[in-house]
């Protein structure tokens, strides 16, 4: 009876089912079968690449098992934002794309060519009933993942050629704000400062390798040097010991990717100093807008330098120019080809420490065997060097040597360890527990460690070879990048560089020599004005505009130098004549920075003229070509004063000169208050033109006042 009973049920569940099947279009798999929903995709997540995007997906597995026994494939979905809106209206242009049937044993796929810059939302989906080409198009038919969205990224193109370049220039304009900034701020303060710690090789190398150590970036440490030397703060020799420094301190950068996979980058925390930085724009007194614009620009230069990574094409293991290069693994130059490689990886990511980061994990994956690495990091010291070259572009010859120092420290030191590379590798390679030459998972673990000592053991060594040979360095870094003119040069204090003298006498003369240079440097701003006045060419008037503020700038900072020098020396036990020397010395550098400002003034003034399309007369251009003539017949007597001896000048020809200078402003004073009365008279131009000449007048003041200290009259 009771075996009847079970058979009856039995039988009434099976019609149930059956009913159940006929009546739902849920799949079944017999009788494990399990209802399939959007919840059997997991982990449905999307990459984006260059106007590309990759989609992963996983399956429940008793979802595989009972679509694989259907023998089931899978198709994707995808649309642009504001496709997905024009479908959901129902406008034409709004359809969903579809890829074509994937297998089910796939647990990715990548869409190429996709819009570049783009959002995208992607659906992975299978068919409830036969194949996913035939119900694709019906959502009745179709079982649906969520949704997923990425935003593709820019394709090499105009577009990010265009970023590319805004990158670079944010990066310059970010070395310039920075270079200018600290000049405005530091003066001698910083220049003492950084006098002390690089005073001799040893300690540059020091102070370039804490720098790297604590920050983690050679290129912080190059591009701050450059904006040193740029600045006249640093001296092309102490430059050339914090550069070699800082290639040391880049290797400890390598040992963190290696033994804990991690850098710290300058551009991530640029918006955090960057906002502290910001009240220093808001207090009036002191230079603190000075040191704002230092610390901005700094920042500037970072996201620049991030902006730049970004833009660049790819050059991942996969590329196709790495793979260019791996085919040269076999022939006897194939270093050398490696070694251009690493420095192009470099130059295009702008960062030696991520160059090795993208070595190290080729290696670990096998991409690139060990000795083709160890060429690649020689390579990427070649390629850091861009950096500084970068930032010297818009600097002046001084920073442009600095940066060709650090270029020539770093090309010969790879050129001599190709000479020895074999060698050089295989002796490191019995310092390691393990082969680094293996294939294996053991070889390619202690490859990566071989490759950090390497490169330390590398850098270390040049400078152990290359520090004694910095004059000649420094020499040849004078005959390669050649100065423009003088008006590249004239930042550059060249006499009192150095540490005081051992004798106040010695440093007045020190002193004496840079006053003099000083009157030279003012002098050149007369020209500028000459040039200005009778030039129709707007950029010829623009640089010469340029010129006199950068002049008025530099009378600033050499007055201040030229002051704290003598302040120093005024410590020293000096004789009664000394003591008058120095004296007439503060008063010259007063003066000349005074016929600097003067000079900026007379630009401006012009350069207002221009703007409201007010001319002078022929007979004005005239009268001030003659102002200028005779104001420089009174410089070179002023500055031919200042290269004799102090004491032993006579005055005629400076008196002389005084006098003709005020009697041409009187003549040219009468002259246009005669003109005045015409009725045909531009009255702005008139004043602009009064202002001027009578400007003049106040140089030649100025002037005389040089030549009565170097008298001693004062």
């Amino acid at each position: 009876m009771n075996k009847g009973i079970k058979l009856l049920v039995a039988i009434q569940l099976m019609l149930v089912a059956v009913v159940f099947a006929q009546n739902d279009t849920t799949l079944y798999v017999e009788s494990s079968a399990i209802e399939l929903t959007s919840d059997m995709f997991q982990n449905v997540s999307v990459k984006p690449g260059e106007e590309s995007a990759k989609i992963t997906w996983g399956l429940s597995h008793e979802a595989y098992s009972q679509l694989k026994n259907q023998g089931k494939q899978l198709v994707i979905t995808y649309n642009t934002k504001i496709g997905k809106k024009r479908a959901k209206k129902g406008y034409k242009g709004g359809e969903w794309m579809f890829t074509e049937p994937i297998s089910i044993d796939e647990t990715s796929y990548k869409l190429e060519n996709l819009i570049g810059h783009e959002s995208y939302y992607f659906k992975i989906g299978i068919a409830k009933e036969g194949t996913v080409k035939d119900a694709m198009t019906d959502k009745s038919k179709m079982i649906w993942s969520s949704e997923a969205k990425t935003k593709t990224e820019r394709g090499w193109g105009v577009s990010k050629l265009l970023i590319l370049i805004g990158a670079l220039a944010f990066f310059i304009y970010g070395m310039k704000l920075m270079s200018e900034g600290l000049q405005q701020a530091a003066g001698g303060k910083l220049r003492s400062m950084l006098s002390s710690i690089t005073s001799n090789r040893v300690k540059g190398v020091l102070t370039g390798f804490g720098i790297t150590s604590i920050v983690q970036s050679s290129s912080v440490t190059t591009v701050m040097t450059v904006s040193f030397v740029n600045a006249g703060l640093m001296s092309l020799r102490q430059s050339a010991g914090v550069m070699m420094g800082a290639n040391i301190g880049t290797t400890i950068t390598g040992w963190l990717i290696l033994l804990l996979g991690f850098k710290v980058s300058i551009g991530s925390y640029a918006f955090m100093i960057m906002a502290l930085a910001a009240p220093l724009l808001f207090i009036q007194k002191g230079k603190s807008r000075a040191w704002a614009s230092a610390i901005f620009g700094f920042c500037i230069l970072f996201i620049g330098l991030g902006e730049l990574k970004d833009a660049v094409p790819s050059l991942g293991a996969d590329s196709s120019i790495v793979q260019f290069f791996i085919d040269f693994k076999g022939v006897w130059y194939g270093p050398v080809m490696f070694v251009i490689l690493g420095a192009l990886v470099t130059v295009v990511i702008q960062s030696s420490s991520a160059a090795m980061a993208l070595t190290l994990a080729m290696v670990s994956t096998g991409t690139i065997p060990f000795e083709v690495a160890c060429a690649m990091i020689l390579g990427e010291n070649i390629g850091t060097t861009i950096t500084a070259e970068l930032a010297s572009t818009i600097a002046n010859v001084h920073a442009k040597r600095s940066a060709r120092i650090h270029s020539m420290f770093n090309i010969v030191g790879v050129v001599w360890m190709l000479l020895i590379f074999p060698w050089a590798i295989k002796a490191l390679s019995y310092f390691v527990n393990g082969d680094p030459y293996a294939m294996t998972p053991e070889g390619l673990a202690v490859a990566g460690t071989t490759i950090v000592l390497f490169h330390t053991v590398f850098n270390t060594a040049n400078v152990l070879l290359l520090i004694g040979f910095v004059p000649q360095l420094v020499s040849l870094a004078e005959r390669t990048v050649k100065s423009k003119g003088e008006a590249d040069e004239e930042f550059k204090l060249d006499f009192i560089g150095g540490p005081l003298g051992s004798t106040a006498e010695l440093c007045i003369l020190e002193a004496k020599k840079e006053v003099s240079k000083f009157g030279k440097t003012t002098s050149r701003m007369n020209e500028f004005v000459k040039i200005y006045v009778n030039s129709s060419d707007k950029k010829e008037k623009y640089k010469m505009l340029t010129k006199l503020e950068k002049y008025e700038e530099i009378t600033d900072r050499v007055e201040v130098e030229i002051a704290d020098y003598l302040g120093q020396t005024a410590r020293l036990e000096m004789s009664t004549e000394a003591s008058i020397q120095m004296r007439g010395m503060l008063n010259i550098t007063t003066d000349l920075e005074r016929i600097g400002d003067i000079f900026y003034q007379i630009g401006k003034a012009l350069e207002k003229k221009d703007g409201d399309k007010n001319y002078f007369t022929p007979e004005q251009r005239d009268g001030i070509n003659k102002m200028i003539a005779v104001t420089n017949e009174a410089f070179e007597i002023m500055n031919d004063n200042l290269a004799a001896e102090y004491g032993s000048i006579t005055m005629d020809k400076a008196i002389a000169k005084e006098k003709e200078i005020n009697a041409l402003r009187d003549k040219l004073r009468r002259q246009h208050l005669k003109n005045i009365e015409s009725e045909e008279f531009n009255m702005n131009s008139a004043l602009i033109y009064s202002n001027v000449f009578g400007a003049f007048e106040k140089v030649g003041d100025h002037i005389i006042n040089v030549s009565e200290a170097v008298a001693g009259e004062i």
